[in-house]
């Protein structure tokens, strides 16, 4: 087996982390796509607040028929997407994933683009699905002002943080293990949509490299959107403290990138 082989069968070791909330028509159709797909290896950990509409349970209930491959976290209550990410990667990431995805579990973000994003982490530090990039859009049927304002908030975030991404507040993403580990998830604050932006920040200033793969973002078809006015707020206040927050952090203050710095644009 060459060095090549061995690094893409390396990194096939793939935790999906899924926060759920009242997804209890989405989860039963996902899971099976998700252990579908020609991922060996692959596992998927759900991390639950509290469903009242009892999104964990049939989560454990599914789990019975993927024995070591889907397991649950239960949070008592709605504790937002940033913390349920965070405890999710860690629990992965003890349990020795060589690589966690982060997707939403309604469809938004097509399981059938995880080989793609997975391929790409073998010459970049994450992998991010893009909305913004050639060949990436959002969906069809949005009408054009809610399109305006997803552009904006993207284009105000990248702007004020000067992110070298085209879509920083996506959040269908694949993260080596080493860049989780090199990242002090102990000081993410945000927890709607900001906290996208918080850890493709927090990326750039410690000088990971990225790589953007364009994907279709559908409308969810079940259960209803997240998305609020006090998510939103919390994303424009949170871009600002940002900026004085992680001043403090550059590349000399995480380990070293394990991928060749000729094969990928770094931060300059």
């Amino acid at each position: 087996m060459d060095s090549c082989d061995h690094e893409r069968r390396k990194f096939l070791q793939l935790t999906v982390v899924i926060p759920t909330f009242d997804e209890a028509e989405n989860i039963p159709r996902l899971i099976p796509v998700l252990f579908s797909l020609p991922i060996p290896g692959l596992k998927v950990l759900v991390v639950d607040d509290g469903s009242p509409d009892g999104t964990g349970e049939i989560t454990e209930k599914l789990a019975e028929s993927f024995p070591d491959r889907l397991s649950v976290i239960h949070r008592r209550e709605k504790r937002g997407l940033g913390s349920a990410y965070i405890i999710g990667f860690r629990r992965a990431l003890r349990e020795g994933a060589e690589s966690v995805a982060q997707m939403d579990a309604d469809f938004s973000h097509p399981p059938e683009k995880l080989p793609e994003l997975l391929n790409a982490l073998e010459t970049c530090d994450v992998a991010m699905g893009s909305r913004y990039i050639p060949g990436g859009r959002l969906d069809d049927h949005w009408p054009l002002w809610r399109k305006g304002l997803s552009a904006f908030g993207n284009i105000y975030a990248r702007s004020i943080l000067r992110l070298p991404v085209r879509d920083v507040t996506g959040g269908f993403r694949i993260w080596r293990r080493e860049t989780l580990l090199g990242m002090p998830l102990n000081r993410v604050r945000s927890n709607g949509y900001a906290f996208q932006i918080e850890m493709a920040y927090l990326s750039y200033r410690l000088g990971y490299n990225f790589q953007e793969v364009p994907f279709y973002f559908a409308d969810r078809r079940w259960g209803l959107s997240k998305m609020s006015y006090k998510i939103q707020i919390e994303a424009a206040q949170r871009v600002w403290q940002m900026l004085l927050e992680y001043q403090d952090l550059n590349p000399i203050t995480r380990p070293l990138s394990l991928v060749d710095p000729k094969l990928i644009h770094r931060r300059k």
